[in-house]
Protein backbone atom coordinates (compact mmCIF):
# COMPACT_ATOMS: atom_id res chain seq x y z
CA UNK A 1 0.00 0.00 0.00
CA UNK A 2 1.69 3.39 -0.88
CA UNK A 3 2.04 5.85 1.74
CA UNK A 4 1.58 9.00 -0.19
CA UNK A 5 -2.22 9.28 1.16
CA UNK A 6 -1.14 9.29 4.63
CA UNK A 7 1.49 11.25 4.74
CA UNK A 8 -0.69 13.94 2.25
CA UNK A 9 -3.14 13.65 5.05
CA UNK A 10 -0.49 14.58 7.70
CA UNK A 11 0.72 17.04 5.78
CA UNK A 12 -2.96 18.83 5.54
CA UNK A 13 -3.15 18.29 9.43
CA UNK A 14 -0.09 19.93 9.81
CA UNK A 15 -1.01 22.94 7.08
CA UNK A 16 -4.35 23.31 9.60
CA UNK A 17 -2.43 22.67 12.79
CA UNK A 18 0.32 25.62 12.43
CA UNK A 19 -2.30 27.95 10.79
CA UNK A 20 -4.62 27.62 13.90
CA UNK A 21 -1.76 28.01 15.90
CA UNK A 22 -0.80 31.15 14.06
CA UNK A 23 -4.46 32.39 14.50
CA UNK A 24 -4.95 31.88 18.14
CA UNK A 25 -1.32 33.02 19.07
CA UNK A 26 -2.05 36.67 17.06
CA UNK A 27 -5.44 36.28 18.32
CA UNK A 28 -5.85 36.21 21.84
CA UNK A 29 -7.08 36.73 25.35
CA UNK A 30 -5.36 39.10 27.67
CA UNK A 31 -2.46 38.18 29.93
CA UNK A 32 -0.78 39.37 33.42
CA UNK A 33 2.04 42.23 32.82
CA UNK A 34 3.18 41.34 36.77
CA UNK A 35 6.65 40.22 36.95
CA UNK A 36 6.42 37.87 39.16
CA UNK A 37 3.31 36.44 37.38
CA UNK A 38 1.46 33.22 38.97
CA UNK A 39 0.43 31.52 36.13
CA UNK A 40 1.50 27.90 35.65
CA UNK A 41 1.99 28.53 31.81
CA UNK A 42 4.95 31.39 33.14
CA UNK A 43 7.22 29.09 35.15
CA UNK A 44 8.53 27.37 32.98
CA UNK A 45 8.92 29.26 28.74
CA UNK A 46 12.25 28.77 26.84
CA UNK A 47 12.49 24.44 26.75
CA UNK A 48 10.97 22.91 23.64
CA UNK A 49 12.47 20.24 21.84
CA UNK A 50 11.71 20.57 17.73
CA UNK A 51 10.00 23.93 18.00
CA UNK A 52 11.41 27.15 19.11
CA UNK A 53 10.35 29.51 21.47
CA UNK A 54 10.19 33.85 20.84
CA UNK A 55 11.54 34.51 24.45
CA UNK A 56 15.51 35.73 24.86
CA UNK A 57 17.87 35.11 27.57
CA UNK A 58 17.19 37.46 30.57
CA UNK A 59 19.67 40.17 31.10
CA UNK A 60 22.53 38.23 32.93
CA UNK A 61 21.26 34.67 32.49
CA UNK A 62 22.97 31.91 30.29
CA UNK A 63 21.62 28.93 29.46
CA UNK A 64 23.27 25.50 28.47
CA UNK A 65 20.99 22.89 26.03
CA UNK A 66 22.26 19.18 25.71
CA UNK A 67 19.27 16.97 23.20
CA UNK A 68 20.26 13.59 21.98
CA UNK A 69 18.07 12.18 19.45
CA UNK A 70 17.71 8.83 17.68
CA UNK A 71 16.01 8.98 14.45
CA UNK A 72 16.38 5.05 12.60
CA UNK A 73 19.34 3.87 13.37
CA UNK A 74 21.34 7.00 13.70
CA UNK A 75 21.96 9.08 17.03
CA UNK A 76 21.98 13.39 17.11
CA UNK A 77 23.65 15.19 19.76
CA UNK A 78 23.70 18.73 20.25
CA UNK A 79 25.32 21.01 22.64
CA UNK A 80 23.49 24.75 22.58
CA UNK A 81 24.72 28.10 24.44
CA UNK A 82 22.26 31.06 24.60
CA UNK A 83 23.85 34.72 26.04
CA UNK A 84 22.11 37.50 26.46
CA UNK A 85 24.23 40.53 24.91
CA UNK A 86 23.65 43.33 27.20
CA UNK A 87 19.81 42.83 28.16
CA UNK A 88 16.89 40.44 26.97
CA UNK A 89 16.75 42.45 23.12
CA UNK A 90 19.48 41.24 21.48
CA UNK A 91 21.19 37.26 22.09
CA UNK A 92 23.87 35.35 20.85
CA UNK A 93 24.21 31.90 20.64
CA UNK A 94 25.98 28.52 19.05
CA UNK A 95 24.95 24.73 18.43
CA UNK A 96 27.44 22.34 18.56
CA UNK A 97 26.39 18.92 16.63
CA UNK A 98 27.70 15.24 16.61
CA UNK A 99 25.99 12.18 14.64
CA UNK A 100 26.69 8.38 14.88
CA UNK A 101 25.43 7.61 12.12
CA UNK A 102 24.46 3.77 11.06
CA UNK A 103 21.26 3.93 8.75
CA UNK A 104 23.09 3.78 5.44
CA UNK A 105 24.83 0.17 6.10
CA UNK A 106 28.30 2.10 7.23
CA UNK A 107 29.46 3.26 10.75
CA UNK A 108 30.38 7.00 10.79
CA UNK A 109 30.46 9.55 13.50
CA UNK A 110 31.74 12.96 14.02
CA UNK A 111 31.56 17.08 14.25
CA UNK A 112 28.37 17.61 11.62
CA UNK A 113 27.69 21.76 10.70
CA UNK A 114 27.88 24.08 13.29
CA UNK A 115 25.75 26.87 13.63
CA UNK A 116 25.87 30.96 15.16
CA UNK A 117 22.99 32.50 15.72
CA UNK A 118 21.80 35.95 16.37
CA UNK A 119 18.21 36.50 17.58
CA UNK A 120 16.25 39.69 18.19
CA UNK A 121 13.47 40.15 20.76
CA UNK A 122 11.43 42.28 18.17
CA UNK A 123 8.18 41.95 20.43
CA UNK A 124 7.62 40.97 23.79
CA UNK A 125 4.28 39.30 25.19
CA UNK A 126 1.80 41.81 26.46
CA UNK A 127 -2.15 41.82 26.97
CA UNK A 128 -2.66 41.70 22.84
CA UNK A 129 0.47 40.47 21.22
CA UNK A 130 2.60 37.14 21.19
CA UNK A 131 6.20 37.33 21.56
CA UNK A 132 8.18 37.36 18.57
CA UNK A 133 12.17 36.47 17.50
CA UNK A 134 13.15 36.90 14.66
CA UNK A 135 16.93 34.97 14.27
CA UNK A 136 19.50 34.27 11.47
CA UNK A 137 22.07 31.94 11.65
CA UNK A 138 25.32 31.27 9.88
CA UNK A 139 25.95 27.56 9.12
CA UNK A 140 30.01 26.96 9.06
CA UNK A 141 30.70 23.25 6.60
CA UNK A 142 33.00 22.18 9.88
CA UNK A 143 31.20 18.31 9.50
CA UNK A 144 32.86 16.34 6.74
CA UNK A 145 30.87 15.86 3.31
CA UNK A 146 32.43 12.88 2.13
CA UNK A 147 31.20 11.31 5.10
CA UNK A 148 27.32 12.61 5.17
CA UNK A 149 28.33 14.41 8.52
CA UNK A 150 27.53 18.06 6.51
CA UNK A 151 26.47 19.47 3.82
CA UNK A 152 30.05 20.68 2.30
CA UNK A 153 29.16 23.97 2.18
CA UNK A 154 28.62 27.36 4.50
CA UNK A 155 24.82 28.66 4.56
CA UNK A 156 22.02 30.88 6.56
CA UNK A 157 19.22 29.91 8.57
CA UNK A 158 16.47 32.73 8.97
CA UNK A 159 13.86 31.80 11.50
CA UNK A 160 10.79 33.57 12.76
CA UNK A 161 9.31 32.42 16.11
CA UNK A 162 5.85 33.20 17.71
CA UNK A 163 5.06 32.46 21.09
CA UNK A 164 1.55 33.12 23.51
CA UNK A 165 0.64 32.43 26.21
CA UNK A 166 -3.29 31.60 25.80
CA UNK A 167 -4.75 30.31 28.96
CA UNK A 168 -3.03 30.36 32.55
CA UNK A 169 -2.02 26.48 31.51
CA UNK A 170 -1.34 26.63 28.14
CA UNK A 171 1.30 28.03 25.55
CA UNK A 172 1.17 28.12 21.94
CA UNK A 173 4.14 28.62 19.49
CA UNK A 174 4.28 29.12 15.85
CA UNK A 175 7.84 28.83 13.60
CA UNK A 176 8.66 29.52 10.05
CA UNK A 177 12.03 29.36 8.39
CA UNK A 178 14.31 29.16 5.44
CA UNK A 179 17.49 27.02 5.48
CA UNK A 180 19.76 27.90 2.43
CA UNK A 181 23.35 26.47 1.24
CA UNK A 182 25.54 28.88 -1.17
CA UNK A 183 27.44 25.86 -3.29
CA UNK A 184 26.80 22.37 -2.83
CA UNK A 185 27.95 21.15 -6.21
CA UNK A 186 27.57 24.07 -7.40
CA UNK A 187 24.20 24.69 -6.63
CA UNK A 188 22.17 26.37 -3.39
CA UNK A 189 19.57 23.92 -1.87
CA UNK A 190 16.96 25.61 0.16
CA UNK A 191 14.61 23.96 2.05
CA UNK A 192 11.89 25.48 3.97
CA UNK A 193 9.76 24.94 7.69
CA UNK A 194 6.78 25.31 9.19
CA UNK A 195 5.61 24.02 13.16
CA UNK A 196 4.01 24.60 16.40
CA UNK A 197 3.58 23.27 19.32
CA UNK A 198 0.72 23.51 22.24
CA UNK A 199 2.87 23.52 25.97
CA UNK A 200 0.10 22.61 28.58
CA UNK A 201 1.71 23.33 32.26
CA UNK A 202 0.41 20.42 34.59
CA UNK A 203 2.01 22.13 36.86
CA UNK A 204 4.90 24.81 37.87
CA UNK A 205 7.36 22.55 37.25
CA UNK A 206 5.81 19.83 34.63
CA UNK A 207 4.33 20.33 31.33
CA UNK A 208 3.02 18.82 28.67
CA UNK A 209 3.85 19.06 25.31
CA UNK A 210 2.76 18.28 21.61
CA UNK A 211 5.27 19.28 18.69
CA UNK A 212 4.62 19.42 14.87
CA UNK A 213 7.16 20.36 12.46
CA UNK A 214 6.67 20.14 8.41
CA UNK A 215 9.71 20.49 6.15
CA UNK A 216 10.24 21.04 2.68
CA UNK A 217 13.73 19.68 2.60
CA UNK A 218 15.98 20.45 -0.12
CA UNK A 219 19.47 18.57 -0.98
CA UNK A 220 22.28 18.92 -3.99
CA UNK A 221 23.98 15.38 -5.47
CA UNK A 222 27.22 14.87 -7.30
CA UNK A 223 25.35 14.81 -10.94
CA UNK A 224 24.12 18.59 -9.81
CA UNK A 225 20.42 17.32 -9.98
CA UNK A 226 18.42 18.96 -6.73
CA UNK A 227 16.47 16.18 -4.93
CA UNK A 228 13.53 17.06 -2.69
CA UNK A 229 12.04 15.25 0.12
CA UNK A 230 8.53 16.25 2.39
CA UNK A 231 8.77 15.41 6.13
CA UNK A 232 6.32 15.26 8.48
CA UNK A 233 6.97 14.96 12.20
CA UNK A 234 4.84 14.85 15.35
CA UNK A 235 6.38 14.64 18.97
CA UNK A 236 4.05 14.39 22.29
CA UNK A 237 6.48 14.95 25.21
CA UNK A 238 7.00 15.90 28.67
CA UNK A 239 9.72 18.23 30.66
CA UNK A 240 9.99 18.74 34.16
CA UNK A 241 11.83 21.90 35.96
CA UNK A 242 13.97 21.34 38.83
CA UNK A 243 14.59 24.93 40.78
CA UNK A 244 17.53 24.49 42.51
CA UNK A 245 19.87 27.21 44.08
CA UNK A 246 22.36 28.01 41.39
CA UNK A 247 19.52 27.78 38.68
CA UNK A 248 17.03 25.73 36.85
CA UNK A 249 17.74 22.31 35.82
CA UNK A 250 14.55 21.01 32.95
CA UNK A 251 15.05 17.86 31.77
CA UNK A 252 12.20 15.95 29.45
CA UNK A 253 11.96 13.28 26.86
CA UNK A 254 9.75 13.27 23.47
CA UNK A 255 8.91 10.72 20.87
CA UNK A 256 9.26 11.89 17.36
CA UNK A 257 7.73 9.91 14.99
CA UNK A 258 8.43 11.45 11.26
CA UNK A 259 6.23 10.44 8.11
CA UNK A 260 8.49 10.60 4.50
CA UNK A 261 6.62 10.68 1.67
CA UNK A 262 7.52 6.95 -0.17
CA UNK A 263 8.98 5.53 3.53
CA UNK A 264 7.28 3.89 6.31
CA UNK A 265 6.74 5.85 9.56
CA UNK A 266 10.19 6.46 11.69
CA UNK A 267 9.88 6.38 15.53
CA UNK A 268 12.35 7.67 17.59
CA UNK A 269 13.13 9.07 20.76
CA UNK A 270 14.61 12.71 22.07
CA UNK A 271 16.68 13.06 25.28
CA UNK A 272 16.55 16.98 26.70
CA UNK A 273 18.77 18.26 29.32
CA UNK A 274 19.54 22.49 30.24
CA UNK A 275 20.93 24.31 32.92
CA UNK A 276 20.04 27.94 33.20
CA UNK A 277 21.65 30.19 35.57
CA UNK A 278 23.34 33.63 36.30
CA UNK A 279 26.49 34.49 35.25
CA UNK A 280 26.68 38.05 37.53
CA UNK A 281 26.05 36.23 40.67
CA UNK A 282 22.31 35.77 41.95
CA UNK A 283 19.67 36.76 39.87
Amino acid sequence: MSFEPILRGRTALASVAVGAMLFAVLSCAPVFAAEDDPRPAKALQDNSFLIEEAYNQDPGMVQHILTLRRQGRDWFLNFTQEWPLASQTHQFSYSIPYAWLRTEGGRVSGIGDMMFNYRLQLMTENAWRPAFSPRVSLIVPSGDASRDLGVGSAGYQVALPFSKIVTDRMTLHANFGVTSYWDVFGLNPTSWYAGGSVVYAVTREFNLMLETLHEWNESADAAGFIEREKVFTLSPGFRYAFNLPEGQLVAGIGAPIRFTEGAKPDYGVFLYLSFEHSFLGKK
